[in-house]
């Protein structure tokens, strides 16, 4: 008898009414079951995003496709979990079409940033101008980086610092947006170098390409993407080169330090060849002093004497690593995940 007394209780409390709106009955019970499928749906939603990001990582082809596919069944999840569970509540969806005009206006005053930054979203998604692994540049505010995802507000750009910038989604369609790495491919670079005047230009031509294709960040050569030295001018201080190279994807993503890698590789070049690198220097000319001219005039003055400093040169024998060399050539899995490496044992230098 209590027992039939308790499930009478029970089902009245499940459908005990809790709101009424347009003529809906929202109970308790309807409400309950409308929590736990929305719990449900967000944990389905969740998992599959990380079992599809698990997926992707390791994937060494067709990483945009997964990606696509991670967000358009999270999304379809929420969706789907939230409609089932406006319909475990009670609400009738078809009534909703009464609220439409007053949501649109909610939207059009209240949401309109936000639904801007979500279609922004799934354009950039879909039209892959713009994909995740991407190298981008943002000039007007400064921002270079690797685009590590596109969420449904904003895009996190993660700088060579490790340094994440959350830029938003609109951003990347009403302005302009250089990707360096377009379609996983490369691009020329021009690195500039001056030697002095009187040096023989085949010799640097030489030395430089050799160095340059020696390098493990430089692409092999074909028809179309050849290794190039350039005499641009005569400048101030000597003659002004550059060294036009193409780079490997990997080195592209890493601007700064591969500019810095080549030069270093350009600066022992040179100076294994020989070749003199330019001086800023001002060459004063004493045509007459206290009757004297020349030598004598500038020693009567106190200049010319004493010990002359010791050459640094080519012949030195001081060689150092090239630390953005390093850099350019670090793989694509220590930069995902920076801050799970551990820190080299004192005494050691980190590989």
């Amino acid at each position: 008898m209590s027992v039939s007394i308790d499930k009478l209780n029970l089902a009245a409390l499940e459908q005990s009414q809790v709101l009424r709106v347009a003529g809906m009955k929202l109970t308790l019970g309807g409400l309950v079951s409308a929590a736990v499928i929305l719990l449900i749906a967000f944990a389905a939603s969740w998992l599959v995003t990380r079992a599809l990001r698990r997926v992707r990582e390791r994937a060494e082809r067709s990483r945009q496709a997964l990606y696509l596919l991670e967000r358009l069944a999270s999304y379809a999840i929420i969706v789907v979990g939230v409609m089932s569970a406006l319909s475990a509540a009670g609400v009738n969806l078809s009534s909703l079409a009464v609220f439409a005009g007053a949501l649109g206006i909610g939207v059009g005053l209240g949401l309109q940033g936000v639904v801007k930054e979500f279609v922004s979203g799934l354009f950039l998604i879909f039209d892959r101008m713009v994909s995740v692994g991407d190298y981008i540049e943002i000039e007007d505010i400064g921002i270079r980086g690797a685009i590590m995802e596109i969420g449904p507000r904003a895009t996190r750009v993660r700088t060579n610092d490790n340094v994440n910038v959350l830029v938003p989604n609109s951003r990347f369609i009403e302005q302009p947006v250089t990707n360096w790495t377009l379609k996983g491919d490369t691009r020329r670079i021009h690195v500039p170098f001056t030697v002095a005047y009187g040096s023989d230009r085949g010799s640097v031509r030489d030395a430089v390409l050799k160095a340059a294709q020696a390098s493990p960040f430089t692409l092999p050569e074909t028809e179309a993407r050849k290794s190039q030295v350039w005499l641009v001018a005569f400048g101030d201080r000597g003659l002004a080169f550059e060294l036009v190279v193409w780079p490997t994807r990997e080195a592209v993503k890493r601007p700064a330090a591969m500019h810095a890698a080549y030069t270093w590789l350009i600066a022992d070049a040179l100076d294994a060849a020989g070749i003199e690198a330019p001086v800023s220097q001002t060459d004063l000319r004493l045509r007459s002093a206290f009757g004297l001219e020349g030598d004598a005039a500038l020693k009567r003055l106190g200049y010319g004497e004493g010990p002359r400093p010791a050459a640094v040169g080519p012949d030195s024998g001081v060689r150092t690593a090239n630390d953005a060399a390093d850099d350019v050539m670090a793989t694509e899995e220590d930069e995902e995940t920076p801050e799970t490496t551990p820190a080299p044992p004192s005494g050691r230098q980190a590989e």
